[in-house]
């Protein structure tokens, strides 16, 4: 099981973590919502608690709680830029579609 940054990604937190002063890396996970099923849910991890998976991701942690990992394991997280607009992404294998803004998936 493995959840993985691209370099955008990965530099994204670093340096958002470094502005920030403290965190120890990004924390990934899933709720229940949406028009599809689920949505992500990112923020910077401050701790890892004991049900926590946590991967290194080029030199990143990644901090998944054990609940969600099943349903994003295998997932590669970018950060794109377009014009204004600025997101992480999500390129989750297992999910099976999308909601029409990309917000929510379901699987």
């Amino acid at each position: 099981m493995a959840i993985s940054l691209t370099e955008s990604a990965a530099d994204r937190v670093r340096t958002h973590l470094e502005k920030r002063g403290s965190g120890i890396g990004l924390r990934v996970g899933i709720k229940k919502t949406g028009c599809s099923g689920f949505a992500y849910v990112v923020n910077y991890a401050e701790s890892i608690e004991p049900d926590d998976a946590v991967f290194e991701a080029r030199g990143v942690k990644v901090v998944v709680d054990s609940a969600s990992l099943p349903l994003i394991d295998g997932t590669v997280v970018d950060f794109v830029k377009q014009g204004l607009n600025e997101a992480f992404k999500f390129k989750n294998p297992k999910a099976k579609g999308e909601c029409g803004c990309g917000e929510s998936f379901n699987v």
